[in-house]
């Protein structure tokens, strides 16, 4: 895997897909970019830079734990810009990952022609997703088999009483269909480091305030895109965080899940390659 040095001298690995114009590419969990993939066929639009945060992965633990943090990460993002030599970058961004997107075109928004948020979190912006949201967006899914023991889960995860068997039993909420390849791909995108997904949100990791006021004055177009079914990233919180942006484009995929790439490859491809375009 190819690889760069971070400005605190952690060695990052990145993984390259497809061919065309770059597109930096930064995961959710914290986890390693593998369950990306290429992205539904994005990868025959354009050259997939799909990079492992730090800890995870072909990316080094670093000596200081406290640059788990989603914003210490940020100077990551710059130094692979930095590293590839592009004046500009086209970023995507999916899950967790989204809140360091976030914060980089907060802090280096001349670096950024577009940026594209897939299933994002609400978090670098203040954004709560309430239980009841999540509940709502779950009751669509009803006539699916595993429905009656994974609501009673949710049920149980959006009261605060819920135990890690409940989070394991939700997961077919995660996908627009709960088939043998979302097993798989379930499998592969679990987060191997626990010490990065506890510190990412750490302390001050997340300034809401005043990453809502530099994105306000973000010139670059941003597209916000989430599936029908998300309760990572429901319709409407997405819709409020669409709204914080001078030129967003909200797009809300059909019967798709947290991973619109594999529920519908053809729809999503199709959607972003025409926003990147």
């Amino acid at each position: 895997m190819p690889t760069f040095t971070a400005p605190d001298g952690t060695l990052l690995a990145y993984r390259t897909a497809g061919d065309g114009d770059p597109l930096l590419c930064l995961p959710g969990g914290p986890t390693d970019a593998r369950y990306l993939g290429d992205l539904g066929g994005l990868s025959a639009h354009r050259r997939l830079i799909l990079l492992d945060p730090r800890g995870t992965g072909g990316s080094a633990v670093p000596a200081d734990t406290s640059s788990y943090r989603s914003d210490r990460q940020v100077e990551d993002v710059e130094a692979l810009r930095v590293h590839l030599g592009l004046p500009l970058i086209d970023l995507l961004a999916h899950s967790g990952g989204t809140n360091t997107a976030m914060q980089y075109a907060a802090r280096h928004p001349r670096r950024l022609r577009r940026l594209a948020l897939i299933g994002p979190s609400t978090r670098a912006v203040g954004i709560t997703i309430s239980g009841a949201t999540r509940r709502e967006v779950a009751r669509g899914r009803a006539h699916e088999p595993w429905f009656p023991a994974a609501f009673t889960a949710l049920e149980a995860l959006t009261s605060g009483a819920g135990t890690p068997a409940d989070a394991e039993a939700v997961v077919p909420f995660r996908y627009g269909r709960w088939d043998a390849a979302a097993r798989e791909h379930h499998a592969l995108g679990r987060p191997a480091n626990d010490t990065a997904v506890a510190l990412f949100g750490a302390g001050d990791a997340f300034t809401p305030a005043a990453t809502r006021a530099a994105l306000a004055a973000l010139p670059s177009p941003v597209l916000l895109l989430t599936g029908e079914f998300d309760l990572n990233s429901p319709p409407q919180p997405t819709a409020e965080v669409a709204a914080l942006l001078p030129r967003a484009a909200l797009t809300v995929q059909p019967a798709a899940g947290h991973y619109p790439w594999l529920d519908d490859p053809a729809a999503f491809t199709a959607t972003t390659a025409a926003f990147l375009a």
